[in-house]
């Protein structure tokens, strides 16, 4: 063979290595990084670019002004453990794994966004709240396609915000005598967890999941949150007793309250200027979201702070007041600014969007829709046909909407009782009239939505059914 072939030969085969590298660190950076914030328990009318009018949360609301604000975005759930199953698995409560608080964890078949993701190139994080397994179980999020836990895994333990101790992956992470001395506000881990994994992985595409506990009950917040808002907000009667319940005594639950949610929205702020500071915008979808409605339990008052806003119900009902929730995007030069949608969606709808976003395919049999279209001002986006939920409040409690109708069946648990309420949330967005005996045309295909939109668990056949039995502090 002539040199100048040998030379050309020798030339290819050095550089192919060096062209292969190039080649997969630009299809890594075509990707785009995710972060996905979801609040705990806070209202669609505790954020301000929603309409509240006495807390204050001016960086959440610049991510609305910097990007798109949905109007008909629903959570999972109205509880926090299947809304979280939701948003792993991208299937609605008739079909995912966990239904209801405590219900056991995931299984190594439910396929994770964050599974989907860590195939496709992904380093993955979720710090904060996890809830759809236990420690030794199938469901821990490092088995479920996380490179980096850490937070709480029983739910119940993250009602405190002052723990003994937090999980790094199967590892405790020790606080001693924390709950007494307060030194470590699992909050504030968390922010600093989150910052540190886009500093560490700002070279490769991440998805990080940051479920924070605030505003969720224990009503407790460090004195740099607490004490402006002492005398400045009307005040209610101190909730409880000291060492009296399950949750602290607040002297000031109105002022606690709003300080968790000033300390939740600086959280956020500092989140995006991290990403604006290590010049990752442009190549970033940051999400803000809230797991289910407001919660009134533990001296939370989401009747003067009105945290559902126009819609009737709270937490752990499947009126919109219990489930729909604030949904904000930023991506610079992507998503326009100041942007606005109606576009039906839903927590479930998350993963397929990632998905998209990574360039591949979603697990079968999943309820979501990508909404990256939506994002994007594009054409070709896809509707659901219809949104579905279930809980086990009322005796078993169904909903489901199609368009602009809302269908409600209560005590499926005893056919006796039964009840069947439809809204046409077009004239009627609090839910109040009730139009089942005028429109018996749309009844009855809502009720033929609900009997279909479901499959039986394969871990409990009753799940739809309210156990008779006293509420466990995991089911708050």
């Amino acid at each position: 063979m002539p040199r100048t072939c040998l030379l050309a030969l020798h030339l290819v085969l050095l550089l192919a290595p060096r062209a292969a590298s190039h080649a997969a660190e630009g299809s890594r950076a075509s990707k785009p990084n995710i972060i996905y914030i979801l609040a705990d328990d806070l209202g669609i009318g505790d954020i301000g670019c929603y309409g509240q009018r006495l807390l204050k949360t001016p960086r959440i609301d610049q991510l609305a002004t910097e990007g798109m604000r949905f109007t008909e975005h629903y959570s999972g759930a109205a509880m926090c453990a299947p809304t979280r199953s939701c948003l792993m698995t991208g299937q609605h409560t008739g079909h995912t794994r966990v239904r209801k608080n405590g219900h056991g964890p995931l299984l190594p078949e439910d396929v994770t966004i964050a599974e989907v993701l860590k195939a496709a190139g992904y380093q993955t994080a979720a710090i904060g709240k996890w809830g759809v397994g236990e420690a030794g179980t199938t469901g821990v999020p490092w088995r479920q396609g996380f490179d980096l836990f850490f937070g709480y895994l029983n739910q119940s333990n993250a009602h405190h915000h002052y723990p003994p101790f937090l999980w790094r992956n199967d590892q405790k992470v020790l606080y001693p005598d924390n709950p007494v001395k307060r030194t470590h506000y699992s909050h504030d881990e968390f922010t600093r967890e989150a910052l540190q994994f886009i500093r560490d992985h700002r070279d490769a595409p991440f998805f990080l999941y940051v479920p924070f506990t605030l505003a969720h009950v224990d009503l407790d917040v460090p004195d740099d949150d607490l004490k402006p808002w002492i005398g400045k907000i009307e005040e209610t009667k101190p909730y409880g007793t000291p060492g009296g319940q399950h949750y602290i005594h607040q002297q000031t639950p109105h002022a606690a309250f709003a300080g968790m949610v000033s300390r939740l929205d600086r959280s956020v702020g500092r989140i995006v200027d991290l990403v604006d500071e290590l010049g990752l915008a442009g190549n970033t979808l940051v999400i803000f979201s809230s797991d289910n409605g407001p919660t009134s339990a533990g001296g939370a008052d989401p009747k003067f702070f009105d945290g559902n806003g126009p819609y009737r119900g709270i937490k752990f009902e499947l009126y919109d007041g219990g489930i729909r929730c604030p949904m904000i995007a930023r991506w610079p030069g992507k998503i326009a600014e100041h942007s606005e949608t109606e576009h039906l969606s839903a927590h479930w709808d998350l993963l397929p969007t990632a998905a998209e976003l990574a360039g591949v395919d979603v697990p079968s049999g999943i309820d979501g829709i990508s909404f990256l279209p939506t994002l994007l001002g594009q054409d070709g986006q896809k509707q659901h046909d219809y949104l579905y939920w279930e809980t086990t409040g009322k005796s078993g409690w169904q909903a489901i909407r199609k368009g602009n109708w809302k269908a409600h069946l209560q005590q499926v648990g005893d056919p006796a009782r039964t009840t069947f309420e439809l809204y046409d949330l077009f004239s009627d967005i609090a839910e109040e009239h009730d139009v089942s005996a005028t429109s018996p045309e749309i009844s009855r295909e809502m009720r033929q939505l609900l009997a279909s939109a479901r499959t039986v668990p394969q871990s409990n056949s009753e799940i739809l059914v309210a156990s008779p039995k006293k509420k466990s502090k995991a089911e708050e």
